[in-house]
């Protein structure tokens, strides 16, 4: 092919999106696998390598000279420089060489990144953000993820933390988190935590599982104590993104995960929350918005960290 490509990779505890991706954006072509985290990191990465090198062999990508690089997006906390997985929770991997793994099954400069950075990317490069000079993403799903890219750079910080929002304590009486700390906005706005307040209000699904879309869908019938539920979980986050807006003073705050499905339900009430939670001229100047590459984000943005490499080249 006459235009180089690079491969995106972004590893999720179910399913692993690989993609080949032009300069500009274009995905030719793609492919998703299950992960199995518990065959091992070798094993993973070789079956990986496996599928890329045959999606590349069916659409006549010559893997030698086409394929400019790798770029692998994965949650977690990652030693970015070494190409370290410290510590991957989701996938009960610690301490993989993960960077030096890919370079040896692929023969490829490999990028490593976190989940949520590269998607914050994506959405910025391609998505609801690209007209942002400093973005702040957020991902509302299991947890509460965040990125932040500036000038169209992620900005990962001095041990790769940069963009834990999930890890604001926004309420010092609060339930205990993951990460051993009490009150995190994580245990407060995640869709887990719509769940578990909905359920605990006395909620219940139609089909017996409460999900954060029921809880949605209950509260557009006139539901009270689903939209009290909802609205509480709205404070928080606004606190939350107010927070990190006064830090940043971002001109987008781009809102990602399924609760994003529930539309101007979830975005309208957090504008107008966020506003009064932030300080006036940052609120001002910034946008709250729904992302707009949903599960393609991560994986675009994986393929951009190595397009930008060749940039600069």
């Amino acid at each position: 092919m006459a235009e180089r490509v690079a491969l995106g990779i972004d590893i999720g505890g179910t399913n692993v999106k690989v993609a080949f991706v032009k300069h500009d954006g274009q995905v030719i072509a793609q492919e998703s696998i299950p992960t199995a985290p518990e065959r091992g990191p070798e094993r993973f990465v070789s079956s990986v390598a496996e599928t890329v090198r045959q999606l590349a062999s069916d659409n006549h990508i010559d893997w030698d000279n086409d394929v400019l690089g790798v770029g692998v997006g994965i949650a977690g906390f990652l030693d970015y420089k070494r190409g370290f997985v410290e510590e991957s929770v989701n996938l009960h991997w610690f301490d993989v060489p993960m960077a030096e793994m890919f370079e040896r099954a692929l023969g490829k400069p490999v990028r490593l990144d976190n989940d949520a950075n590269v998607a914050a990317l994506g959405e910025v490069w391609l998505g609801a953000g690209r007209s942002a000079t400093t973005a702040l993403c957020v991902t509302l799903g299991t947890g509460v993820g965040g990125g932040i890219v500036i000038d169209g750079h992620i900005h990962r910080g001095a041990s790769t933390m940069a963009g834990e929002i999930g890890h604001i304590q926004v309420k010092n009486d609060g339930e205990l988190c993951n990460c051993g700390h009490y009150g995190c906005l994580e245990t407060l706005s995640s869709a887990t935590a719509l769940v578990r307040n909905g359920l605990a209000a006395g909620l219940a699904g139609e089909d017996g599982e409460l999900t954060a879309k029921g809880i949605f869908d209950l509260a557009s019938t006139g539901n009270a104590t689903a939209q009290r539920v909802i609205e509480d979980m709205i404070h928080w986050l606004a606190l939350g993104l107010s927070t990190g807006a006064n830090l940043l003073n971002p001109d987008i705050i781009v809102i990602a995960g399924g609760v994003v499905n529930a539309g101007n339900a979830l975005i309208e009430p957090l504008r107008e929350a966020f506003s009064k939670a932030a300080l006036q001229r940052v609120a001002r100047a910034c946008t709250v918005v729904p992302a707009t590459l949903g599960s393609q984000a991560g994986v675009l943005g994986a393929a951009r960290l190595v397009l930008q490499v060749a940039e600069t080249a």
